[in-house]
């Protein structure tokens, strides 16, 4: 029972989040200005980005869940704090302010944040470290459209 609840909790926390995020992106992925970006061919079509990112917070609050239920330190909260900051400001920083570099530098920051989570409790976690791969793969995915859109505009 005290899963579920962690689970409920983390999960409207990592909802809260996204919810968050689009807000202060104000419509970004479909203004003239990200439009009419240099992006790269690899960027997936714009529906990609709902479903990869309801599967990974999904993912990540089952995570949590276990993690906080094995390993309730600060460390842990200070962690999913830093988490949840960069991956907010991030959507304001690249599409509301158009700040290409400093979005990079806030979204390489999240994916090591996301990286030390990966590392540092899998020893505690095991198997269900795997939860946390797809968003560490989806951000190692983020920075090279991010990287692109620098480097190409």
């Amino acid at each position: 029972m005290k899963l579920l609840k962690l689970f409920i909790v983390f999960l409207i926390i990592n909802f809260s989040a996204l919810g968050i995020g689009s807000w202060l992106m104000n419509n970004g992925p479909k203004t003239e200005w990200y439009t009419a970006l240099n992006q790269a061919p690899w960027t997936p079509p714009g529906w990609v980005f709902g479903v990869a990112w309801t599967s990974i917070m999904l993912c990540f609050a089952i995570y949590m869940s276990y993690l906080y239920l094995k390993i309730p330190t600060t460390k842990v909260v200070i962690l999913f704090s830093i988490q949840f900051v960069l991956n907010v400001i991030w959507n304001y920083i690249f599409f509301n302010q158009h700040l290409i570099g400093l979005g990079l530098a806030v979204i390489i920051a999240l994916t090591i944040v996301v990286g030390i989570f990966l590392i540092a409790f899998k020893n505690d976690l095991k198997l269900k470290t795997l939860l946390i791969a797809p968003y560490f793969v989806w951000l190692c995915i983020a920075t090279s459209l991010n990287a692109y859109i620098l480097i190409n505009n």
